[in-house]
């Protein structure tokens, strides 16, 4: 997966300095067939095996050039192996700042999702009432997506891509060129609100399916791996029928993944994935929301292929930090637990890299932080 692909490929390529060969041979891997990838590529691993390596695809150098092409894939290139290689469920915890995707990049995750409710309330301080825009979303995107390069993939909510074909077109370029591995759009009306809120109102069918067409006739253009994510919040108002009436139409057109939002019952998922199997699709996990808690053991289960926790990081991050802000109120003291300081926090947001780029290039900055 995205993480430990990442970490083997730095084990070959990384701090072995004849094995590195000054970077190039992170090339030669992946072009498998050359011979330096033979002589060098495989340092370590498999001796001095020329002909092996010189092939590539035999034994462990075959090996090596796998990962190393997934080590460069680009994060939508990643997902999209990721659901065409294997059947395991894709689990994305909800990450919307920095912070927050910095400890899910700590905990290995094979990928993450950055929520619309999160950044929402993060970067605005607001409900998610479909007050966050493009340039709100695609920034806190583009953030995300490039904090760890190769790492693994970030899927990211696009709400209802932000207007006509136009500026659906527009978003799916700007979240590709933000390094945005895969994507929801939505069928609800531009005044749109959060899934797991009352009231919702979604456009026509075919309204719905011009914002899927613009989007993949963009990623076709662009020739992008980016990952279509189509997504329909018809349930509430309309029910079940016709919310597969809406993916069947959205596969149709180009989708490569279903999202259902808010079922009612267990058994309403596991139906949605019979009715439109052997599409993928997409579960939103969203506890104390509107529907029920299933767990990852069930989703997969159930064969659901990417699950995502909308609200993982955000709701214990409210209350940690209401607890602390309450106790220093209280008691004039935060409480912060011992070990946990200045330099321990920043050791999760990349204080390490940072200084060792800053050595690396004969930097006197930072040596001693």
């Amino acid at each position: 997966m995205a993480v430990t692909i990442s970490n083997s490929a730095d084990g070959v390529n990384g701090a072995n300095g004849s094995s590195g060969a000054n970077g190039a041979n992170g090339v030669n891997c992946v072009n498998g067939a050359n011979g330096l990838s033979g002589a060098n590529g495989v340092n370590g691993v498999n001796g001095a095996n020329g002909s092996s390596g010189a092939n590539g695809a035999n034994g462990v150098n075959g090996h090596c050039n796998k990962i190393s092409e997934k080590h460069s894939m680009s994060g939508a290139a990643k997902l999209r192996h990721m659901l065409q290689e294997s059947n395991d469920l894709i689990v994305c915890p909800g990450v919307y700042d920095g912070l927050s995707a910095r400890i899910a990049l700590k905990l290995g995750f094979e990928a993450m999702y950055m929520t619309g409710a999160g950044t929402t309330a993060s970067r605005l301080g607001k409900a998610d009432l479909g007050l966050a825009q493009l340039y709100d979303m695609r920034t806190n995107a583009e953030m995300i997506a490039h904090l760890e390069p190769f790492g693994p993939p970030l899927i990211a909510d696009m709400d209802t891509g932000y207007g006509g074909p136009l500026m659906v077109s527009q978003a799916v370029q700007q979240y590709i060129t933000a390094g945005v591995a895969g994507f929801h759009i939505e069928d609800q009306i531009q005044n749109k609100r959060c899934g797991h809120l009352g009231g919702k109102k979604v456009v026509s069918l075919d309204e719905y399916l011009t914002r899927i067409r613009a989007a993949k006739g963009t990623i076709d253009r662009l020739r992008s791996d980016i990952v279509l994510i189509a997504r329909t919040d018809a349930l509430q108002q309309h029910g079940y029928e016709e919310c597969i009436q809406r993916l069947r139409a959205a596969r149709d057109a180009g989708a490569d993944v279903g999202l259902l939002e808010g079922f009612t019952s267990k058994e309403q998922a596991q139906q949605a994935v019979e009715d439109l199997r052997p599409w993928p699709l997409l579960l939103n996990m969203v506890e104390n929301g509107a529907g029920p808690v299933i767990t990852t053991r069930e989703a997969a289960e159930m064969g659901f292929r990417i699950m995502i926790f909308s609200f993982a990081s955000l709701a214990p991050a409210y209350l940690g930090i209401r607890a602390a802000l309450e106790r220093l109120k209280r008691d004039g003291v935060v409480g912060t637990p011992k070990g946990l300081g200045p330099r321990q926090l920043f050791d999760i947001c990349g204080l390490a890299e940072s200084m060792q780029t800053d050595m690396e290039a004969g930097g006197v900055d930072y040596c001693i932080v």
